[in-house]
Order: C-alpha cells, then structure tokens, then sequence
C-alpha cells in the first residue's frame, strides 16, 4: 500500500494551475475516466489512497496537539515546576513580576475596602471598630499577596513549558516529513474540494473574525490573557499597537492568497465570495 501511497503524497490543486480553468479540466478529466475500462479499478485505488490520507492525517493532527500539551503539563507539574517553586521560596523574590499585577492587586484591595466602608453604612454588617477594619483589611492584602506570588510563580512556570512545548512541536514536525506532506496533500484535497458557496462562507466567516471591524476587540482579549499568562506587563500601547498593525497585515497576507492562488484555481469562487461580501 506504501509503493502507491508515495506517488500521490504532496500533490495539490497547485500542481495543476493552467491556462485552462480548472472547472473545464474536470469536465474533460470526468469524460476520459468514464471511457477507460479501467475506471472501476482506478476510483476503487483512488478511494484507498484518500481514505489512508484521511486516516494518516487524522492520526497526526492528534499527535500534534496532544503530545506538546501532555509535555507541557508533565513539564509543568512534575519536572521543571517543583524546581521553580524550590528556588522562589529559597529566593523570596518581590510578590509582583510587573507593575501591572501591582496595579490589579492594588485596585483590588481598594474596592474592598470600599466595599467593607459601604456595607458598614447600609448596616448590612454591625459598625466595627477601626482596628477590625484594619485587620479585615490586612487578611485581604495577605490574601492578594499569596495570590499574585501564585500567579507570578505560575507565570515562570508557563514560560519554561511553553518554551519545551514548543521544542517538542518542532522536533516532531522536523522528524515526520513523510507525514507532513500527507498532511498537507489532505488540506489541500479538503479546502479546495469544497463547493463555491462553502469556499466564500469560509473566507467570510475567517475575515470577518480575524481582520473585520469588530476583531480588535477580540485580539485586545487574546493579548492580555497571553501576557498574563507569561507574566509580561500588560502595556496598553503595545496591545494598541499590535491591534492596530497585526490585523492589517493579515488582512494583506489574505488577500495576495486569493489573488495569486485562489483566483487561478478556482475564480468563480472568487467571484462568489465577492459577491457575498457585497
């Protein structure tokens, strides 16, 4: 199965780009198959090959995800994590990686005190005296303190994993080029084996997400949850910088894919998708 297997691996509708569109070489390619007497014999290989792609890329695509996430998590928990949990309670470094964290756990605390002062005022809780106040006060600020020192340590520890999930990912995908080339044959057979319709809905609903005019938003949520993740300072300027460029780019990048690729193979999706988009 391997020997027939070799001669269809990183084929793609690419390959067959032409003066001819590709719509009328179907029709012609459908007409010679349908009076070769040899046709039955040749769908029945034809469908081996495509459901071993299938198999074979289904099977990758899991190893891709599941073995750098599994990494990470083993990484995290039982390698690289208790050693960095040993050298910050040695070290007893500041609470805070940046000012960021310092300014959430300040206006934490703050609303709590607020809090504390309101609820006195209502009478929904009895008027304490100033020195309970204080001490409620001081068991939130320990509270905010063990809870940053966790979060700054967490960060430490993601940007380690992440660096070894990373390392993993590639290391796979540098050792497995056979599979890589049945991957991406099976990327090209699906994308490019849809329907007109399909094709633009897909090229809408990816803009739309990615580079429309409610995507900032998006990408501003995406940024912050990255930094916070590997401890980084959340710097307003970066995040409007980034939002501000990254989005038109892409958009850029699009764009030249349809016009060098997408409109040679298949330009009445393009027009579909124009027309759609009108």
């Amino acid at each position: 199965m391997k020997n027939w297997n070799l001669n269809k691996i990183g084929k793609s509708p690419l390959d067959k780009v032409g003066l001819i569109p590709r719509s009328i070489n179907k029709i012609f390619e459908k007409f010679r198959k349908e009076l070769d007497p040899n046709a039955e014999i040749e769908a029945l290989e034809e469908f081996k090959i495509s459901k071993y792609h299938t198999v074979a890329s289904m099977k990758y695509i899991l190893i891709l995800i599941i073995a750098p996430i599994v990494v990470n998590q083993v990484t995290k928990s039982f390698f690289l994590g208790p050693i960095v949990d040993h050298i910050w309670n040695i070290e007893e470094p500041s609470v805070f990686l940046n000012e960021s964290q310092e300014e959430r756990a300040f206006a934490e605390l703050q609303r709590f005190e607020e809090k504390l002062h309101f609820e006195i005022l209502i009478g929904k809780i009895p008027e304490a005296s100033y020195q309970m106040m204080n001490q409620q006060i001081t068991h939130k600020a320990l509270e905010l303190a063990q809870e940053y020192s966790n979060e700054s340590v967490n960060a430490i520890k993601n940007i380690i994993s992440d660096i070894v999930s990373i390392i993993t990912f590639l290391l796979i995908i540098s050792t497995t080029k056979r599979q890589v080339s049945i991957l991406k044959s099976f990327i090209n057979q699906v994308i490019y084996g849809l329907s007109d319709t399909a094709k633009a809905f897909l090229i809408i609903l990816f803009t739309d997400i990615f580079v429309g005019f409610h995507s900032p938003h998006g990408w501003e949520v995406v940024i912050e949850v990255m930094l916070r993740h590997l401890g980084l300072p959340e710097s307003r300027d970066f995040i409007f910088i980034f939002i501000s460029t990254f989005p038109v780019v892409l958009d850029t990048i699009f764009k030249y894919w349809i016009f060098r690729y997408l409109n040679k193979i298949s330009p009445s999706a393009v027009a579909t998708y124009h027309s759609m988009n009108e």
